[in-house]
């Protein structure tokens, strides 16, 4: 709770009352903090940290108090032989020994002295912690890449909507036009029918866009951890230019990890051959026994007390760590092999990314220059079409080949970003 609170403050802190436009490294921050995959990748590392707290105090000395309250309803007894008590030899004897009434109350100290698996144990720990601390840039690396990817498509989203909300005006301009021709009965009323029906269709794509616009606003609140019931504005994106690759830095976390995880082998290894140690505690203990045996008035308290050693050692178990030392040379064997090829399919996404973005950039520029000409293409057809040297048909086509391009333009950007992002995730460097 205390830590989501913070949260919420660094967020108003960070945005005041009113809305505040996010530019994509405003987003990336908010995701680091905020995202709760993020967060608990974090949590994980602070249990490891309290988890190894917790196996040091198994160096510390143990205090253990019990009390023990009982009632013989019988007491028990024991043979003996009856020469003890001046009896016949060869005969044996009932005795019963204690009082119905037996009141025991014991402490005890134990003290680790040495215990390989407790160092084993603590070792493990740190390197567990690495593990967690790469697990964590790994996920924080994959949460970025999702942030990335829905905020250059909020981008491209909102600049085909800045586009149909041109063409509408236009469409609207051509229409009032067209509807004065009719008047005159310059043209026939289906001339105005076919740029209405072209509108209408401008008007069904603005509706779809803005819906796919709500839902990646949704993952991206999400995301980057955004009170879902504000409104979410991003900065304008320079559409062309603006480029992501300004670190290209390699810093591969997935190898990171594997290393980690051949070191907990190696150590594991290690664990197991300490097994073969023995382990050595001290102990002492005071205990206090009260009897009583209330119909002869017996009460009697007897105290004991001691210390000692313990040694504990396994001399044989059946060959099991000799087992287990089979099955980690094989797993090592395996993470080897694992780490080679994760290296080799890292530098194969890296190159085919390198090459994507080429490509994309190629795309890119033929879809600019695609749209420059169906621009053009499209205010000569209506200069001619106001002049009644061609009909609507012409138009509508122009038109659509207009909407063809813009759409392309835009796909061709959200490509090349993407192609970026996914360069900079297969060098770990999202940032």
């Amino acid at each position: 709770m205390k830590s989501i609170t913070l949260t919420s403050l660094a967020l108003l802190a960070i945005f005041g009352a009113r809305a505040q436009a996010l530019d994509l490294e405003t987003c990336l921050k908010m995701a680091d903090t905020a995202n709760l995959s993020i967060r608990n990748a974090r949590l994980d590392r602070s249990a490891n940290d309290e988890q190894s707290r917790a196996y040091k105090a198994a160096r510390l000395p143990k205090i253990e108090a019990v009390a023990d309250y009982r009632y013989n309803a019988i007491i028990p007894g024991q043979l003996v032989p009856a020469a003890f008590f001046g009896g016949q030899p060869g005969t044996y004897a009932k005795v019963q020994f204690g009082v119905p009434f037996n009141l025991s109350n014991t402490v005890q100290l134990n003290q680790v002295i040495y215990n390989p698996q407790v160092n084993y144990g603590l070792k493990v720990l740190e390197i567990n912690a690495k593990v967690l601390e790469v697990q964590e840039i790994v996920q924080q690396q994959e949460i970025r890449e999702q942030v990335a990817n829905t905020y250059f498509s909020l981008q491209a989203v909102t600049k085909q909507l800045g586009f149909i909300q041109g063409n509408i005006i236009a469409m609207d301009k051509l229409i009032a036009n067209m509807q004065a021709m009719k008047k005159n009965d310059l043209v026939i009323q289906t001339e105005v029918d076919k740029l209405m029906i072209n509108r209408l269709n401008l008007v069904n794509g603005q509706q779809t866009l803005e819906a796919t616009k709500m839902q990646l606003e949704d993952v991206m609140k999400i995301l980057i951890g955004y009170p879902m019931e504000k409104n979410l504005e991003l900065a304008p994106d320079n559409v062309v230019e603006q480029t992501v690759l300004v670190d290209e830095t390699v810093n591969r976390p997935e190898l990171e990890l594997i290393d980690a995880q051949i070191e907990m082998n190696k150590e594991e290894r290690k664990g197991t051959n300490m097994a073969y140690l023995p382990s050595l505690a001290f102990y002492a203990a005071y205990n206090y026994t009260y009897n009583m045996k209330p119909d002869e008035d017996v009460r009697v308290g007897i105290e004991s007390s001691f210390i000692g050693l313990r040694l504990d050692w396994t001399l044989f178990d059946g060959m099991e760590k000799w087992n287990k030392q089979k099955v980690n040379a094989i797993n090592y064997e395996k993470m080897q092999n694992q780490r080679e090829l994760a290296e080799q399919q890292l530098d194969m996404v890296t190159l085919n990314a390198k090459r994507q973005i080429d490509i994309k950039k190629t795309s890119l520029d033929l879809a600019k220059e695609k749209l420059m000409l169906a621009q053009r293409v499209y205010d000569q057809t209506v200069l001619q079409f106001n002049e009644g040297t061609i009909a609507s048909n012409d138009l509508i086509l122009a038109d659509n080949s207009l909407q063809e391009a813009q759409t392309n333009m835009v796909a061709a950007y959200v490509q090349l970003r993407q192609a970026e992002i996914a360069y900079l995730k297969s060098i770990g460097n999202i940032k």
